[in-house]
């Protein structure tokens, strides 16, 4: 059902995207998990609200030209789902998958236009999203442009607030 709505560069509606989150969720109650890009509106929000409480919220305010350029830079290999971009993690031949040497598409909703569409909409709903975690002290912000230049402060947040957790494979 959400395939139809990304194709198109929309948005996935908040009844589609929230039954298959919550039925996620639900089926991980007892393991420790990340989301990113979930909620989006305040109907997710409230959704979310009635499983669990949320330690931390992050968001991240990039400029709206920086993003549009780099997702319109975003190119896919379809069969094995490896992400290129253009500017950062080009591929060696351009256009051509690096590992089968097939090509390489650009989604729809990866197209200029498209992005920026849907970053306008985006804007719009996510605002009370982020008032709504701002009020209750989760939320934290962190601007910028570069991804190397962001991540170190995240990781920092990330190491103080969260207990790392020990992989089998340590002992």
């Amino acid at each position: 059902m959400a395939k139809q709505y990304i194709e198109k560069g929309l948005l996935v509606p908040d009844h589609v995207i929230t039954r298959l989150m919550m039925s996620e969720l639900e089926n991980r109650r007892l393991e420790h998990w990340l989301l990113d890009g979930f909620p989006r509106t305040l109907v997710q929000a409230e959704a979310l609200d009635k499983i669990c409480e949320l330690d931390l919220v992050i968001t991240l305010n990039i400029p709206f030209e920086t993003l549009k350029d780099r997702l319109s830079r975003r190119w896919i290999h379809p069969p094995s789902g490896r992400v290129y971009n253009l500017d950062f993690n080009p591929p060696h031949v351009h256009g051509i998958d690096d590992i089968t040497g097939e090509p390489l598409v650009q989604q729809e909703d990866d197209k200029p236009e498209a992005v920026a569409a849907r970053l306008r909409q985006y804007k719009d709903v996510a605002k009370p999203v982020i008032e709504l975690y701002k009020s209750r002290g989760v939320l934290h912000q962190f601007s910028g442009t570069e991804t190397n230049k962001i991540w170190p402060y995240v990781y920092t947040l990330f190491s103080n607030k969260i207990t790392p957790i020990q992989s089998k494979e340590a002992y």
